[in-house]
């Protein structure tokens, strides 16, 4: 237990690899240094190698001779792969009385994408985290292993899961007319319950390829929950573009507080830098993962079979002091150590740790 909460608890604290931070864009006209270092923590990480040639499905995506559906699909595919990931958000503008912008953050990850599911015109990835930090005496940590968020694509989809506050999603349908050519993308959290859900068009040049979503409502992020509750859902766009080397993914969204009107207090930008690299030990977490993906498989199956079954969807996080994800965590563990009988359990947990409304 105490392994997985150090585990989560590292990902809110998190600095730059093996240097101090140079943020060179933001209130630089404001006297306040605070907004000139971003939060985030303290760690480094070792010097990582890139991977500067191509990806292999990079020149694949822009043949000519496919069609648009492929080269989504491919676009898809592409995200895949080994990386180091930078985190960047900071508030651009705000929109109450004496406003004053919060601290910007940035953390970082190396972190591997899995290709889960494919079928015909359904796609779901899976990131799985593997960390080494440097420590006081200089030498490297062990490599800390967690299991992160999930994407879910799906073509032409006819009904999303929506995010409206107070941890709760509502099933809208999407007319046949809207989701024409489009694709929708759901992420989820580490323990595999809804985070958002929403449907766009991934559009191809000859060297470009990119996906916007719809406006997206979702729930805030451990960045932000775990310091404000003045605000209760984030409701923005996302971009995901594949870059030769790996992909980014870009955030506009606003910080609202459900009343009457919607009452926004500011404006955020975000980006997702996904850089491939190499010659790195991914060890620890391809064990991890060859030895829990089945428990994993059989949690998110029972998740979405409980989503597909609802039109109104309320997560319990917290039950009797006991958070989902940590008991999640723990089976993982358990089962990943020969104690199979864990999979008899997933189904009551997720009884226990939601509500529907059929």
């Amino acid at each position: 237990m105490k392994k997985i909460i150090f585990s989560i608890l590292l990902l809110t604290s998190l600095a730059i690899f093996g240097k101090e931070s140079n943020y060179v864009f933001g209130w630089s006209h404001l006297e306040n240094p605070d907004l000139k270092i971003p939060r985030g923590g303290t760690t480094t990480g070792p010097a990582v190698n890139l991977d500067t040639q191509p990806s292999p499905l990079w020149g694949k995506i822009h043949n000519p001779n496919l069609s648009k559906l492929e080269k989504d699909k491919l676009a898809i595919l592409s995200m895949a792969g080994k990386y180091r990931v930078y985190f960047d958000f900071m508030e651009t503008m705000g929109f109450v009385e004496n406003y004053q912008p919060k601290q910007p953050y940035q953390s970082w990850a190396t972190e591997f994408v899995e290709v889960v599911d494919e079928k015909t015109n359904f796609i779901s990835l899976q990131h799985i985290i593997v960390m080494y930090f440097k420590l006081d005496d200089g030498s490297t940590s062990e490599p800390v292993v967690m299991k992160h968020w999930r994407q879910d694509w799906k073509y032409e989809d006819s009904e999303i899961n929506t995010y409206i506050g107070n941890k709760t999603w509502v099933k809208n349908k999407i007319p046949s007319m809207a989701n024409k050519g489009t694709w929708s993308q759901a992420a989820y959290q580490v323990d595999d319950t809804p985070r958002y859900q929403s449907y766009g068009k991934w559009t191809h040049s000859e060297n470009f390829s990119s996906w916007t979503s719809k406006e997206t409502w979702r729930p805030l992020p451990r960045r932000e929950f775990s310091i404000r509750d003045d605000y209760d859902v984030i409701i923005g766009t996302n971009i995901q573009t594949i870059t030769p080397t790996g992909w980014v993914h870009e955030q506009n969204n606003k910080k609202v507080v459900l009343n009457k009107n919607h009452k926004v207090l500011a404006k955020e930008i975000g980006i997702a830098r996904y850089e491939r690299i190499k010659d790195f030990d991914w060890e620890a977490g391809d064990d991890y993962w060859k030895n829990t993906q089945k428990f994993w498989r059989v949690v998110r199956e029972t998740w979405n079979k409980k989503l597909d079954n609802s039109k109104t969807f309320k997560l319990q996080s917290e039950v009797d002091g006991e958070m989902l994800f940590s008991k999640l965590f723990m089976m993982a563990d358990q089962y990943g150590q020969g104690e199979t009988e864990v999979l008899n359990n997933i189904e009551d947990i997720v009884k226990i740790h939601s509500t529907i409304k059929k």
